[in-house]
């Protein structure tokens, strides 16, 4: 491998650099910059380039709407990604693609604890995607499409099968995956027909229950462009507005949505403001819906939880330890399956206090059911399933954490050394930490490649899942209190609320 290595893609050749024993390119455009007449709009395909475009930095990185510093805006190319391959020369490599998206309003490709060097050690190409979040990816737009995010992924997808053989891939052996809002968005992507032939398998980590109705999508985003001055809820008149000044309005949105409880219901417990909404088009219906419905078809699919998703929420706003019984009250209330699921959270944790019920059912309503019913569904639907749940605890904070959101994506990665990886393990991670993180990763590996994770694949009858400990083992599923309690009760969108009343649809 040189150097400086060269690639000739669709649209021009690229010089990325070696690093670590594997090939990086970074910076690749997908698609055209969203702004001017194309903000708001679908992805328009990339402009060709003539000559070598240097491809060793990442791209600016989108507007995020997230209380951190990502320093001043730098550029307005947004839709790129990047590629690690262990040899632009070979042919036939397994690939991974991974969308790095948080909450639906944060994609940052440069994390370093994405890194691919493990992965790309291991053998497989690793592309990385940055697409549009926040009120620029989610925003509904009656004179603009819905669910821009979605269709930013598939414009990516759609260049790795033009140009991922240049790299050493394989396209016709792509796996697309993501954690948190990223595994949502996988979720979402096994429902499009666009993106139907673009990915043969699936790894989704913490898939969030995260989607709204048009009629509550509306509403919440002529609630932001009021507190913007902005004369309606349009793209034609949101087109002004500052693209970094739109994600900083809607970070205090979001950190505000209590106050709409009253109409808006369980939307506002997520602090999630703009989520995906199911417009019947570009995402019909939910994936749980379209799966068990027999209107998408099941697919390899590897997916997981933590035990403690909740934890990391919990412990960031300073909350964890201090619930009340009145807090465990309205948890159940607006998040527990309807019309029993207080009840029988209460029934099923007969010792448990309002710390540990607020915790499990946020966990659950966020994200744990949602996994485990998206592996049971594609299942249902043909596919095979391999489903997991990381109980290893964080040292962190004197394992204050738990088995938190988050904690499986630096070890899957094996980026242990990371701001967050050390963040979550401590600067010296112990053995086991290690020792997991090297499962985990092996895991990972196997699946991409041969569609097989390691374990017994997940069935509705028998339910084996595995448990990701310092001993790790194949069990029954350890949350079964919890799945009995949601069983036939998939998520459903978000909807307005009636009198304080969340009607909810599929």
């Amino acid at each position: 491998m040189s150097e400086e290595p060269r690639v000739r893609t669709a649209e021009g050749v690229v010089q990325g650099r070696r690093r670590r024993g594997h090939a990086v390119f970074r910076g690749i455009p997908y698609a055209q910059p969203p702004v001017g007449a194309l903000r708001f709009a679908a992805p328009a395909p990339p402009h060709r380039w003539d000559g070598t475009r240097q491809a060793t930095e990442f791209g600016p990185p989108v507007p995020l709407s997230l209380p951190v510093d990502v320093g001043p805006p730098q550029g307005t190319g947004w839709l790129t990604l990047d590629v690690g391959t262990p040899d632009p020369g070979a042919a036939g490599l397994p690939v991974l693609v991974w969308l790095p998206v948080g909450g639906y309003v944060s994609a940052a490709s440069s994390d370093p604890m994405y890194d691919p060097a493990a992965l790309a050690e291991a053998g497989l190409v690793v592309v990385t995607v940055n697409c549009r979040v926040g009120a620029e990816g989610f925003a509904f737009l009656d004179d603009a499409p819905p669910n821009r995010g979605f269709l930013d992924q598939i414009a990516a997808l759609e260049w790795v099968q033009r140009n991922i053989a240049a790299f050493g891939g394989d396209p016709g052996r792509v796996t697309v995956a993501g954690q948190s809002a990223g595994a949502g968005s996988v979720a979402a992507l096994l429902t499009m027909k666009p993106a139907r032939g673009l990915f043969r398998r699936a790894m989704a980590h913490s898939v969030p229950g995260l989607h709204s109705t048009p009629a509550l999508a509306r509403q919440v985003t002529a609630a932001l462009a009021d507190r913007l001055g902005a004369a309606a809820p349009t793209a034609a008149a949101l087109r002004d507005v500052d693209p970094w000044r739109l994600a900083a309005e809607l970070t205090s949105f979001n950190a505000a949505l209590h106050a709409h409880r009253e109409s808006w219901g369980r939307l506002a417990e997520t602090g999630t403001a703009l989520c995906p909404v199911v417009d019947g088009e570009v995402l019909p219906e939910t994936p749980w819906s379209a799966l068990t419905g027999g209107r998408a078809d099941g697919i390899e699919l590897l997916a997981g939880h933590t035990r403690d998703e909740f934890r990391l929420f919990s412990v960031m706003s300073g909350r964890q330890g201090g619930f009340t019984e009145q807090d465990a009250r309205t948890a159940l209330e607006l998040l527990a399956p309807r019309p029993h699921g207080a009840q029988a959270y209460r029934a099923g944790l007969p010792q448990a206090g309002p710390e540990e019920l607020v915790e499990t059912v946020y966990s659950d309503a966020l994200f744990r059911m949602p996994s485990q019913q998206l592996a049971e569904a594609n299942a249902a639907a043909g596919g095979t399933s391999y489903l997991f749940e990381l109980c290893w605890a964080a040292p962190a904070l004197g394992g204050a954490l738990g088995a938190c959101h988050s904690l499986d994506v630096p070890l899957a990665f094996g980026t242990l050394d990371s701001p967050i990886g050390a963040q979550l393990l401590g600067d010296e991670p112990a053995p086991e930490a290690v020792a997991l993180s090297r499962a985990l990763k092996e895991a990972w590996v196997r699946f991409v490649t041969t569609g097989d994770a390691g374990w017994a694949a997940y069935r509705p009858d028998r339910r084996l899942t595995r448990v990701l400990d310092a001993e790790p083992a194949t069990l029954p599923y350890p949350e079964e209190v919890s799945r009995r309690i949601w069983a036939g009760h998939s998520p459903a969108p978000f909807d307005l609320s009636q009198g304080g009343e969340t009607v909810p649809r599929q």
